[in-house]
């Protein structure tokens, strides 16, 4: 049988259940990553498993989210961070080296790997030919400690490209036009795969923005093929020996074609509040902009800054226009400090900040009151900059360079012929930034060290078979991590201190919220289509959990969020009939009944009581998930079946 490339990698690494779409399969994990703002949880999980050292071929612990040090917070989770990597065997990726997928790009992807972790945009492994997946905090922590990670099999859809993209078209616009098309919840249980003649000419760094990227499509991960296009990069990171080539099979079949000619592909930006309100930049000229940040995840490649710093030079940014660059790692910011690109974007008027997320999680730089604010990031949803009342919009590296220069949202193709910039045949290579463990003698003796601000995991509750609760919050449709458990600067030092960040769940839809749901031992939340979109954040679970929500019922979830909640012992349910969403007020009184039956039937009954009416939910799950809720949660499902 002819397989996709990812049907070929999960093929390689599948230790339980059958590549049947929608069935459960049980994947072995080669790399796992994670990040400060998650890290600490993860970490606190991977302790209480009790293992010595972790299990995978590789795992690395980034610091790049909370760099901000305002308070004896952040610094003292990074150093639980460094205390927990040392002793079990992980390498440590201090503050200053790099956001987490692009050093990960550079330093340790390998093609054909599995890796979690636990963010959402770690599909940017997929340029590589990875088969890399967002996670949960705890869903990594199982896997460093040899546990496999289970999803449902995944749809495969194919992107197929021809043609060239025009000169002030980008990688980004390639990912916007994609949003355009499907939608933020479009690629929600599929595997996106790219290819076609047209990826010939996409450089790895172009075809991470694009795997990046997918993650707003809801997507389980998208890749590209291992070519020679991989190997070129790998060898300039000194790596080549990492590379194998890797390809789909003649003939494999897909649930999905969609065929896009680059030709077409022009300057876009995603508008606000959301990454699929997608225009071309063309017909938005009339827009004001008072800020315009370059960098992230998604767009900070040694070749996106050279781009932008080759449209900035010998000029000087518009009036009223703040300008914010960050290298994504500090390979990035050497080599450009080494020639005049770093001197030309200064010069223009921009500010260099450090290598890491920054503004994209509202870790400082926010726009002013009622700004629009151009980035080159991934998400633009309402609030994530730290300004409530800002106007996001997402775009290429050079849309945003052009914004800058102008003062208003601009189509590059107004600045004249587009800038080529000629990469370095030599890559600078440091890895000094990067801490390696201790030997496995020498962990022995090692504890890790725990601060003030880290207090323990919420308990989960083992789901009976009937709980009643009020319907403590009905919100609506698109609900994402940001509006459950907001991030930015106030907040995001509080990761690891659950008591604490209840104060701020779903603050943004309603401030009410945290205190109504301190009065109820038991709260039901009731939302839309997509709910849960967004990142891997574990705490938009855990925290829920901790303020007594014991179901979640919904039109629809997303993937990571879902998953989530079963980790954290709350349980998923969604509507039979999607109108009976309106039949439900804020406030009934609602009993959830035949739970336990329900997890084997998929059927489970909620009477709302003060309405006198019952309406049939849809309680999908498979015996893994159904065995943790009865558990109450993943921990203590793996410390029941560990014994």
């Amino acid at each position: 049988m002819a397989l996709t490339l990812a049907q070929k990698i999960i093929k390689a690494h599948l230790v339980e259940g059958t590549m049947e779409k929608g069935q459960d399969v049980a994947i072995h994990i080669d790399q796992t990553l994670t990040q400060d703002a998650t890290g600490t949880m993860a970490y606190l999980a991977l302790e209480a498993m009790d293992i010595p050292r972790v299990k995978t071929e590789l795992s690395v612990a980034y610091i790049d989210h909370n760099t901000l040090q305002c308070g004896f917070e952040n610094p003292d989770d990074h150093q639980f961070i460094q205390t927990v990597a040392k002793k079990y065997g992980i390498r440590y990726s201090r503050p200053g080296n790099g956001i987490c997928h692009q050093v990960h790009l550079e330093r340790f992807g390998k093609p054909g790997k599995t890796l979690v972790g636990s963010d959402s945009h770690t599909p940017t492994g997929g340029a590589l030919g990875m088969l890399a997946m967002g996670a949960g905090g705890m869903d990594v922590a199982v896997a460093m400690g040899g546990g496999a990670y289970h999803i449902p099999m995944p749809k495969m859809y194919f992107v197929n490209l021809h043609g060239e993209l025009p000169a002030w078209s980008s990688a980004k616009d390639i990912a916007l036009y994609l949003l355009r098309i499907l939608s933020v919840k479009g690629g929600v249980g599929a595997v996106i795969e790219w290819g076609g003649e047209g990826i010939k000419n996409l450089t790895v760094p172009q075809r991470a923005t694009i795997t990046n990227m997918g993650a707003e499509l809801g997507a389980t991960t998208s890749i590209f093929p291992s070519d020679e296009v991989t190997r070129a990069f790998l060898k300039l990171q000194g790596r080549e020996e990492d590379w194998i080539p890797l390809a789909s099979d003649e003939g494999a079949e897909y649930d999905k074609v969609i065929d896009i000619d680059l030709a077409d592909v022009k300057p876009l930006l995603a508008c606000p509040h959301s990454p699929d309100n997608v225009k071309e930049a063309a017909v938005l000229g009339d827009i004001k902009v008072s800020q315009v940040c370059i960098g992230s995840c998604t767009n900070s490649s040694l070749a996106d800054m050279l781009r932008v710093a080759a449209i900035l030079k010998g000029k000087t940014i518009a009036d009223g226009v703040s300008l914010s660059i960050s290298p994504g790692s500090r390979q990035v910011l050497s080599m450009l400090s080494s020639c005049s690109a770093l001197q030309d974007m200064i010069a223009a008027g921009a500010r260099i900040l450090e290598c890491a997320c920054g503004p994209c999680i509202g870790m400082g730089f926010s726009p002013r009151s009622a700004g629009v604010s151009v980035r080159t990031f991934n998400r633009n949803f309402e609030g994530r900059s730290g300004t409530r009342d800002a106007n996001i919009y997402l775009a290429s590296p050079e849309t945003a360079a052009a914004c800058a220069l102008t003062g208003y949202i601009t189509d590059p193709n107004t600045l004249g012929t587009a800038p080529s910039v000629k990469l370095p045949d030599v890559f600078t290579i440091d890895d000094s930034g990067v801490i390696m463990p201790a030997s496995p003698e020498e962990a022995k003796d090692l504890v890790s060290e725990k601060g003030p601000n880290i207090k323990p995991f919420p308990k989960g509750m083992p789901v009976g078979d009937e709980i009643s609760a009020p319907l403590t919050l009905k919100v609506g449709d698109n609900i994402t991590t940001d509006h459950i458990m907001p991030a930015g600067a106030k907040i995001l030092p509080f990761r690891s201190n659950v008591p604490k960040l209840s104060d701020f769940c779903f603050t943004v839809c309603d401030e009410t919220f945290p205190a109504r749901a301190r009065e109820n031992e038991n709260n039901f939340i009731v939302g839309g289509s997509n709910y849960g979109q967004g990142s891997s954040r574990e705490h938009a679970a855990l925290v829920p959990l901790y303020l007594g929500v014991r179901a979640v019922i919904a039109k629809s979830f997303a993937r990571i969020h879902v998953a989530n909640l079963i980790n954290a012992g709350i349980l998923p349910l969604t509507f039979r009939n999607a109108d009976d969403y309106d039949r439900l007020d804020q406030g009934d009184d609602l009993t959830l009944k035949g739970i336990l039956s329900g997890f084997e039937s998929g059927n489970v009954t909620l009477a709302d009581r003060t309405k006198g009416i019952e309406i049939p939910l849809v309680c999908d799950l498979t015996a893994r998930q159904a065995d943790m809720l009865k558990a109450g949660g993943l921990l203590n499902y793996t410390r029941e079946n560990a014994k």
